[in-house]
């Protein structure tokens, strides 16, 4: 670095020189701290969800004794920004003026929480100081994280601040590990994907041009589990291929080993690819949760299935920062709960809500945020503490059969249960199954005809005046009695099964929207009495423990 200060009045001229590597050289004439400081702005965002708000970084370079305060509710990352920018600053060859520099965050009431406010802290005292024009960054949102040497990290929810800041037809200035990223908000939007703040600085100088990155996705490796590797279990393969189509809620009771795990776990094999607009609804939450490897989507649905022993912030989303909890990072997909009892009672009611409207609120005492969370509930479940209650002959320990069982799956409450569409039971696989070839049918097959039937229903709510319901799960109870009236013998199968079965109104519908998918899948127009009894029939399976409870 060549540095010759000349004083004139009030005015230091400081010449500069970045010298990143042999290739790449930046000559700048740094004016620093004429007159009382003038403000440099700088556009970046603050996350509230997966909503990205557009925050104004103040810069001030003022006279007055050497300090650097950042003001605006920043968090401990934001506040230990200083360190990082004036290392980074130096190691790009660069040094800050001893002087008094200011950083507001505005709006000065909106928590400021993250590390990527080191980038736009960094180019707006860049531009201060003049290593870099002062309207260089007129009409780009900045936002990464500097590491010691100058180099820029990634950070978490570039996807949500790329479509905002397209949204206010701005650029996007981001690191060049989450470009890739970036590009996927549109085709149009100006991105500047750097590896080095000396990077940046020679693109606006014009000595560098950095190329706009391309939209990647990931290349989905073709998965080993497929359906045809589970040996009978053909009535528990039907409810899979049942809640697919329709995205219903399932529940599966039997003992242990006899395949609950296996048939949750190859259920992604038979659900459709992404659609553009769910990609892009996935991606924001894996962005806002930093869960996006080296920029590139995935067009694969999302299979969570978190341990019995997770929190309530861990499954709703919460913690300090608020962030997504795995019920959001499910949206679209599947969350895969296994040994539902043993999870908190507390922990399970929380999905009440999520299951009802497709998304979660998570309040704190200064700020509240709104996640998406439209998944599929598939849980597993033992019918007993010893998992042995549907063995023939089996007398348990403890008390009665029917008594220890009840016992066991009252854990899960009844509201809980009444949102579960499909309730089935899985028996124990026998030899004789065991030794059979296996079954024609696989993944493949299944997947077709699930495809097929949620074509139908997409085409159906669209036609509706509803594009953004895509499943029969999802249809509201208004219109079902337009969609899924039935024969006249199958509304008198369903008012009796009503009464009998004490259906609440949830129920009434639930089984409404299971009977529709049921015809979709056999691509009838109209329900008939066979689809309805279907439709009833898994639902029977908790109302008779309840009763011997």
């Amino acid at each position: 670095m060549r540095a010759a200060d000349r004083m004139f009045g009030a005015v230091t001229i400081v010449h500069l020189m970045f010298l990143p590597n042999p290739q790449h050289s930046a000559t700048f004439d740094c004016v620093v701290g004429g007159g009382g400081g003038m403000v440099q702005r700088v556009s970046t965002v603050a996350f509230e969800g997966i909503e990205a708000r557009a925050v104004d970084v103040q810069v001030q370079v003022a006279p007055g004794l050497p300090a650097f305060t950042i003001v605006g509710l920043p968090d401990k990352a934001v506040s230990e920004a200083r360190e990082r920018v004036r290392s980074a600053l130096i190691a790009s060859g660069l040094a800050l003026p001893a002087r008094r520099i200011t950083v507001n965050l505005a709006p000065a009431d909106l928590p400021k929480e993250g590390s990527h406010y080191d980038l736009p802290i960094a180019l707006g005292l860049m531009a201060a100081i003049g290593a870099i024009p002062p309207d260089a960054l007129n009409g780009f949102t900045v936002l990464g994280e500097l590491r010691l040497d100058g180099s820029i990290a990634a950070v978490a929810g570039v996807l949500p601040a790329a479509i905002g800041a397209n949204a206010r037809e701005e650029g996007l200035v981001c690191p060049a590990a989450c470009g890739a990223e970036a590009a996927w908000a549109s085709p149009d939007i100006l991105i500047i994907a750097a590896n080095s703040l000396i990077q940046i600085a020679n693109h606006f100088k014009g000595t560098q041009v950095l190329s706009r990155p391309q939209p990647r996705i990931h290349e989905e490796q073709v998965s080993s589990l497929d359906l045809r590797d589970i040996k009978g279990q053909e009535s528990a393969k039907r409810a899979l291929e049942i809640a697919a189509a329709g995205g219903h809620h399932l529940l599966m009771i039997g003992s242990p080993g006899a395949g609950k795990s296996m048939l949750a776990q190859r259920l992604p094999s038979i659900l459709p690819p992404l659609t553009p607009s769910e990609l892009l609804e996935v991606s924001m939450i894996a962005s806002v949760a930093g869960e996006i490897e080296g920029g590139a989507l995935t067009a694969r649905r999302p299979f969570r299935a978190p341990h019995h022993s997770a929190s309530m912030a861990a499954l709703t989303g919460g913690g300090t920062r608020a962030k997504p909890g795995e019920i959001s990072l499910a949206h679209q997909g599947v969350l895969f709960l296994d040994e539902l009892p043993e999870f908190d009672p507390r922990v399970l009611d929380s999905l009440r809500q999520p299951l009802e409207n497709g998304e979660v609120a998570v309040s704190r005492a200064n700020h509240r945020v709104t996640y998406p969370a439209r998944f599929m509930l598939v849980a597993a479940m033992n019918p007993c503490r010893c998992g042995r209650a549907f063995e023939p002959g089996y007398a348990c320990k403890r008390a009665a059969v029917d008594r220890c069982t009840a016992d066991y799956q009252m854990r899960i409450s009844g509201p809980l249960m009444d949102r579960i569409d499909l309730r089935i039971e899985v028996p124990a696989v026998t030899a004789a199954d065991l030794i059979l070839p296996p079954p024609a049918e696989g993944s493949a097959e299944v997947a077709a005809r699930v495809a097929a039937a949620r074509d139908i229903q997409r085409a159906r709510y669209a036609a509706a005046g509803l594009p953004h319901v895509r499943t029969n799960a999802e249809a509201p109870a208004s219109l079902l009695e337009t969609i899924a009236q039935p024969d006249a013998q199958g509304q008198k199968l369903l008012r009796d099964a009503a009464e009998t079965m004490r259906l609440s109104a949830r129920g009434y519908h639930r089984v409404l929207r299971v009977a529709r998918t049921l015809a979709d899948l056999d691509h009838a127009e109209k329900i008939g009495r066979l689809h309805l009894a279907e439709a009833l029939s898994y639902r029977a399976l908790a109302d008779d423990v309840r009763h011997a409870a």
